[in-house]
């Protein structure tokens, strides 16, 4: 009996008909979706190059190399080169050693094993229980074909050139498949009675009758094999779905109660090697740049590969106006996060600001949040980062050193004149075109706004008159310094859309993701961070064409320093307007103990023990001070944007009380006010937060923002004033009007405002709580920003630098030589003598750790955390 051909042929356009309506039902769905593979052929050097930009190139789902290579190319070296997720051949480290596993999820299997088995399929041929033998042991088809056949439960015999008695093994055979390279060199008279044979051969044998003068052949005499086989089969002549997976795995939490400090949390979980975070993220390899293992940089290029995405959505954490201590509007924007991605499946970014080293060493602390709740490493996050702060100040104080520097006409520029082709020396004599052609540079010193800048809190500096030394003959003027995050490179960086816009402004615990770009101040500046952050990060957590945005959207956590009327003001009127970015939902932080201060509880300060007040059920006062979050509520629904309230929970907090500040939340216009314990139980107790805000997410919304730039700059400044914070009227100084006018009559008259102002206060005055009305707020000056794109006024005595308290941070801070690691930065005990240094009513004392440690348990019975002690 006659061995049945297997038509090959036939089922391989049967694949080809699947795999086209596959693509074309895609690409209805996709139309991006274009299958890409690449074969290249060039020398070695040339050859891993081109890899490697394939390996970067989205567009492209594979890479394919042709062996064999010619004898200057190493097999190895080039396979290699191939990333894991393009390697079709399956040569790769990963792809191998996936196939290899019992259960192994390999990119990709080679495609003529694949086809082995693909053919015993097709014939009702099933390999469990057989004998299969495999001539040849390739790493292109003997062995990742025996593999196969062992996964699928057939006892596998590999034989090879060296083999001894391989008849005996071929004819003890069910299945064999032959890729040995060696013309019919199985004979018929070999084959077991009913044997399958694959035949995977290539061969050439002369032949005079051929034009060619060959022919080709495979491994098996296919005549005599025909005869004794069953079947025998005649010899004839994706990454796009990767980029789509991207799922965060959380890493799980450790609970404890009462809950340690911070320092003592963050150093407890061991967070993400960044690079594996990355890629569960959906950040390709080439556009990240690590910094150490748990930072990196984000290349751009990203925006480019996922610009045909829809956005992820789009969430803006604010809060009440706040005490000093703080109500947690950072841990409240980290533990949403946990709790979207973490707990709801979401994929979510958290995008905050980088801390400055000035609020770190002086009484507030860092800014990672808190609790089970914060940004991982702690020390790292607070110490630097990558640097951008410093390079910041090294760029603005470049620009300041260059404007002083060339201050007046000097001779040198008297060779600009000659290029072009203007041959006066008196600047006086230049014509208007002339001027205009070469910028002369007759600066007035008392018009100069531009200010040095530092990142430390340096009161000192603050007036400062420079050009004293005998060098400069006399070019002395006054300046100052302002922080660092203060300074109007830091707004550019922050509101820059993209690296061409940057140049022309110029010129986590639970392994959720988190993108730390630009740290302007939020009283003094815009308090946001930066909009490629969050365009990145939206476009991470965005969908496909053919995916459901409402279900499988991600998460943008962003944070607006502050209260809403200071930092929410800003993030629309001036975030917004430039990016063109609209939020989905704004969440205002509340929390019962700041809810109280503005109800005319005692005030509260930094290192003071708190008033029973605000350690007891008070529903009166407490009922008095909502009058701030109603106005917080009322200022954001006018953006016309849903708004959610979370309800920081602190351990004094009843029952009782927080049922009151929903009650009058809701009553206000919020969607929800939802209670979240997310310092306690990290994203957990965040969940029904985050429930809430997919929900919100999901209704219906149109931006109105507070003011157009059509009029003057009086009437932006007066907006703000009335709507936001309240007041009566505003009032210009001197000062302020003449800078108004000159800015007006310079063409900047149209740009939006920031008012710099105290943020423990609606107003400008930090003693008026609640929600005042019937003042009048003080503008003492006015500066430019224009290549950040504002202006900025300054009310009453706000300062554009800091100062240290009489017990700083610093004092505190260590480094532990034996462990390697910095000690005290967050006021953590060290040793056993000294030592936290505390100023309580004018008074300073120093506590031995016992002491401290005793005080810090008792103060965490409040809801206080010690670093604002």
């Amino acid at each position: 009996m006659a061995a049945t051909k297997i038509d090959g042929t036939a089922i391989a356009k049967a694949i080809r008909e699947k795999l086209k309506t596959e693509i074309v039902d895609k690409q209805l769905t996709n139309p991006r979706y274009q299958p890409c593979l690449k074969i290249i052929q060039v020398s070695e050097p040339e050859l891993i190059d081109q890899i490697n930009r394939l390996n970067n190139d989205s567009n492209v789902h594979g890479i394919l190399v042709q062996l064999p290579l010619p004898a200057h190319l190493r097999e190895y070296t080039v396979t290699s080169a191939v990333a894991d997720e393009k390697d079709v051949d399956g040569f790769g480290t990963f792809n191998i050693g996936e196939l290899s596993k019992r259960g192994g999820q390999p990119y990709f299997v080679p495609c003529t094993p694949k086809s082995v088995m693909t053919l015993l399929q097709e014939i009702g041929v099933d390999p469990k229980g057989k004998n299969a033998t495999v001539i040849g042991r390739s790493n292109i088809v003997g062995s990742p074909v025996a593999q196969l056949l062992m996964n699928a439960d057939a006892t596998v015999t590999v034989c090879h050139s060296k083999t001894a008695n391989i008849q005996e093994h071929i004819r003890n055979a069910d299945i064999i498949v032959s890729a040995i390279g060696q013309a019919q060199f199985i004979k018929g008279e070999w084959l077991k009675q009913g044997a399958v044979v694959i035949d995977v051969g290539i061969n050439y044998l002369d032949d005079a009758t051929k034009k060619s003068g060959y022919r080709l052949v495979g491994d098996v005499d296919f005549e005599s094999a025909s005869a004794v086989a069953s079947f025998i089969t005649p010899f004839r002549a994706a990454h796009f779905e990767q980029q789509k997976d991207r799922k965060i795995l959380p890493l799980p939490l450790k609970l404890q109660d009462p809950v340690p400090s911070d320092i003592a949390v963050s150093r407890s979980q061991i967070p993400k090697y960044i690079t594996r975070l990355a890629a569960e993220a959906g950040v390709a390899p080439h556009e990240l740049e690590p910094y150490g293992a748990y930072k990196a940089k984000v290349d751009l290029a990203l925006l480019k590969r996922l610009e045909h995405r829809q956005n992820g959505r789009y969430v803006v954490v604010t809060g009440i106006t706040p005490t000093p201590l703080g109500e947690g509007k950072s841990t409240t924007t980290v533990g949403l996060a946990q709790a979207l991605g973490a707990h709801l499946g979401r994929l979510t970014f958290a995008n905050v600001r980088q801390p400055s080293m000035g609020p770190t060493f002086g009484i507030k602390g860092g800014a990672a949040g808190g609790g089970y709740s914060q940004v991982i490493p702690m020390d790292e996050f607070n110490l630097h980062l990558t640097g951008d702060i410093h390079a910041i100040t090294a760029a603005n104080n470049l620009l300041a050193a260059a404007i002083d520097t060339r201050m007046t006409f000097a001779p040198i520029m008297f060779r600009r004149l000659k290029k072009l082709g203007i041959e006066k020396t008196n600047p006086d004599d230049l014509t208007e075109d002339e001027i205009r052609r070469f910028a002369r540079l007759d600066i007035d010193p008392a018009t100069i706004t531009w200010r040095r800048v530092l990142d430390v809190n340096d009161r000192l500096l603050r007036g400062v008159t420079i050009g004293t030394a005998p060098t400069e003959k006399g070019f002395t003027r006054e300046t100052g310094f302002d922080i660092s995050v203060a300074s109007e490179c830091m707004a550019i960086l922050a509101l820059s859309s993209d690296l061409s816009d940057l140049r022309e402004r110029l010129g986590h615990l639970e392994g959720t993701p988190v993108f730390v770009h630009a740290g302007p101040f939020a009283n003094i500046s815009i308090g946001a961070s930066s909009i490629i952050a969050d365009r990145m990060a939206l476009k991470l957590t965005g969908t496909e064409a053919d995916e459901d945005h409402a279900s499988q959207s991600g998460f943008v956590v962003t944070e607006a320093g502050f209260d809403f009327t200071m930092g929410g003001e800003r993030f629309f009127n001036i975030k917004c307007r430039t990016s063109g970015l609209v939020p989905d939902v704004v969440v205002v932080v509340a929390t019962v103990r700041a809810l109280k201060v503005h109800g005319g509880g005692p005030p509260i300060a930094a290192g003071a023990p708190l008033d029973p007040v605000y350690k007891q059920e008070n529903i009166e006062i407490l009922r008095a001070g909502c009058c701030n979050l109603r106005k917080h509520i009322e200022n954001a629904k006018s953006y016309g944007i849903p708004v959610v309230v979370a309800i920081n929970k602190f351990f004094t907090d009843t029952d009782a009380e927080i049922a009151v500040v929903r009650e009058e939340a809701i009553a206000a216009g919020a969607e929800d006010a939802i209670l979240s314990n997310h310092w306690a139980l990290g994203g957990q107790g965040a969940t029904d937060l985050a429930k809430g805000v997919i929900e919100a997410s999901n209704k219906p919304k149109k931006l109105n923002l507070l003011y157009d730039l059509d009029g003057t700059v009086q009437e932006r400044i007066e907006a703000i004033g009335k709507k936001m914070y309240g007041a009566d009227k505003v009032e210009l100084s001197e000062l302020a009007q003449q800078k108004v006018d000159t800015y007006t009559r310079q063409g900047f008259g149209n740009l939006p405002i920031c008012i710099a102002k105290t943020q423990y206060s609606l107003s400008h005055d930090p003693n008026l709580k609640g929600a005042p009305t019937g003042f009048t707020v003080p503008i003492r000056d006015v500066r430019m920003a224009a290549g950040a794109g504002y202006l900025y006024a300054l009310a009453a005595d706000i300062q554009t630098i800091p100062g240290l308290p009489t017990a700083p941070g610093y004092l505190n801070v260590d480094v532990n030589i034996e462990k390697d690691e910095i000690e005290g930065l967050f006021k953590q005990a060290k040793g056993e003598n000294l030592i936290f240094t505390a100023l309580t009513r004018g008074t300073m004392f120093t506590l031995c750790r016992r002491e401290w440690l005793g005080i810090e348990r008792e103060y965490a019975r409040f809801g206080w955390r010690s670093r604002y002690c």
